[in-house]
Order: C-alpha cells, then structure tokens, then sequence
C-alpha cells in the first residue's frame, strides 16, 4: 500500500531508474499476488524469497540476499517504507555500502520499546538521510532525536494516497452481498499484535468483550494465521466457535478490506495502518493497544485507545455506538492523495541541489 504510489510517481519522471525489490518478508504467495495485482504495482524485479524466522534469522537473510543487489545495481538512494524488518535490514546495508537512504513514514513514535516496530522505526531514522513524515508528531519526534530539519520533510501519507485511488474500485467489490451484511450493521476485527495474540490472558480478556458485543452486533474478523493459531493453543476455539455472530474469515485482499472497513459501525484493530484508513474513512476505530505511534488518529480522527480488558473493550464499544465521531474530527494536513509525488519531487529536487544535474 505504500509502494504503489510512489512506484506510479516515479514511472511519470524519466529522470529515474527504480529497481524494485521485494524481500519475501510477507511471503504468503497467493496474497502477495492479490496485493500487486490489485494495487497494479510492477512485478518485482527481484524478490530475495526470504519468508518466515525470528526477527534475527529474517533480518540477518535480508541483508545477506540484498547486499548483492546493492552492489550490483550501484543506486544513487535506497528507499525503504514502514517499520519491518525489511526496512531496517536493507538501510543497514545501504548506510554500510555508502549509499544514501529515503525513510518513508519516518518519525512515528509509540515510546515504546517493547514493540519491534518502534525499535526498527528509530534505527532506521538514525541512519537515514532523507526522511518523509505523514503527521506534525513525527517532526517534532525527530527534532527531539537531534535530527537535521534539513533532512526531514512533512509530506502526507502514502497509504492514504493508495486509499483515495481505490476507494472507488473498492466500492465495486461484492464483499457485503457475499456475506449478507448491512453497511452501518457490523463491526470489523483485526487482530495480529504479539502483545495482544501471543498472551493467553489477553486473547481471553478480548474474546470475552467479543462474546457479549456479538450479541448485539454481528463481528467480521478476517483471521490472522498467527491469531488463529494462538487460539488453540489457548484453547479458545469452542468458546469462538459458540459466537454465532462472529464471521470468521480468511485474510482479503486490499480492496476488499477497504469496501469492508468503509462501511464498519465500528473497527476494532490493533494495527498501525488501520487507524489511519479509519480516520480518513469517518469509521470509528478502538485500537486495542496502550499506545499509539499514530497520535494524530486520535486528536484529530475516529480512533480511541483501549485497554485489552473486557470491561474497557465494552465500555469504548458502547461509548462508539453512542457517539461515533468523535468532537474535532477532521483530515489531517497533507492527506490527500498526493504524498508521493511531493515525495517524488523532492527527491528529484535534492538530487539536483547535490550534484548539478
């Protein structure tokens, strides 16, 4: 979702040559195939293949299987999106090869270090010298860190960029009809943090909110194989399988996803790039975390941070069917659909300032 617009920026400039790498760090095949087709993102030009492992297996094989690549192509910048750990893997390697380095979707925080996410986010932002912001937050985040406010630029947000391109391809999909829901008459679930699936304690506590809100509204949940699995090992899966109203699915394809998200009564996540969609969407979002790296979700958005208790999930759900938008809920600066060509041009831009040409 964040590759897609700048890959579109880039082909309408012929000043630059872009090789596209995709690493395999999400390397469901069939998935991974919706995603590009869906999003028309150019067939990688190399995928490293690199699949499943613990943090330090997956990193250690990007940089291993990337390195080449660098050496070979010999480019002017690496550009690496998000927080995974592809992205502090391939900025590792071109910082150590000398070669400069883009961050895109720099500067969010959580504070907190427990998530792997937000160590990736701020390693790869030490070493980064371009770096391009989606929110007010994350300048002032870099500032703190001591970083040049020459280097760093607050541009929009990419995903919001592939969101308003596909809203209304997303409206043609048959989701709703297929599974017979009412637009406004469901909540929609994800659910894939370790904090939250890996945690017997947890996934009790959630699915207890579950039980008793699915009695009043029908839950769709296209299901991560990560939470599916932890719910057998918590042994949940009879208590989830007597939840007559929760619609367990298979994971979907963007657009999919954004037709359902769309027409949510309520979204209840604890992913990142979800609190944005819902922002921009008017859907309200309870993201069942302590914390958010996406602060301005909540003071300017639809989103709302929740405990992982049953009491607090039911209370927010309750305080969600009352007042569905919150007081203030506006677009954030710069979301727009244009993130990535102003991503675009500057590089462009700087490219010229650095070298004359």
């Amino acid at each position: 979702m964040k590759i897609a617009p700048l890959m579109r920026a880039f082909s309408r400039r012929v000043r630059f040559q872009t090789l596209l790498v995709h690493t395999g760090q999400h390397y469901d095949e069939n998935m991974s195939k919706l995603f590009f087709d869906q999003l028309a993102i150019p067939k990688p030009d190399i995928n490293l293949e690199v699949g499943s492992g613990s943090h330090a297996v997956q990193t250690a094989q990007i940089m291993e299987r990337f390195e080449p690549i660098v050496l070979d192509f010999q480019p002017h910048y690496v550009l690496v999106v998000g927080d995974v750990n592809s992205t502090i893997a391939c900025g590792l390697v071109a910082v150590k090869l000398g070669v400069k380095l883009i961050h895109v979707e720099a500067g969010l925080r959580s504070f907190d270090r427990a998530m792997p996410e937000e160590i990736n986010r701020v390693l790869t932002d030490s070493i980064s010298d371009l770096l391009f912001v989606t929110e007010p937050s994350g300048m002032e985040n870099l500032k703190n860190e001591g970083v040049n406010s020459h280097q760093a630029y607050l541009v929009g947000n990419v995903m919001i960029d592939t969101l308003l391109a596909n809203r209304e391809k997303a409206e043609q999909t048959e989701i709703l009809s297929r599974f017979k829901l009412e637009p406004r008459h469901y909540g929609l679930i994800t659910l894939h943090r370790p904090s939250n699936v890996d945690s017997p304690a947890s996934l009790i506590s959630i699915f207890g909110a579950f039980a008793e809100i699915q009695k009043e509204m029908r839950l769709v949940f296209p299901i991560h194989p990560r939470t599916r699995k932890n719910i057998q090992k918590a042994g949940l899966e009879e208590m989830v399988a007597g939840m007559k109203n929760l619609l367990l699915l298979e994971p979907l394809g963007y657009l999919e996803f954004l037709n359902l998200t769309s027409h949510a009564a309520v979204v209840m996540t604890d992913s990142g790039g979800i609190q944005e969609e819902t922002t921009i969407l008017g859907v309200p979002c309870m993201t069942l975390r302590e914390n958010t790296e996406r602060p301005i979700t909540i003071t300017q958005g639809t989103n709302r941070l929740v405990h992982t208790t049953t009491e607090d999930i039911l209370a927010k759900y309750r305080e969600c069917t009352r007042n569905p938008l919150p007081a203030g809920h506006t677009c954030p600066e710069l979301w727009d659909g244009q993130a990535a060509e102003r991503i675009v041009r500057i590089i462009a831009e700087r490219f010229a300032g650095e070298t004359g040409r």
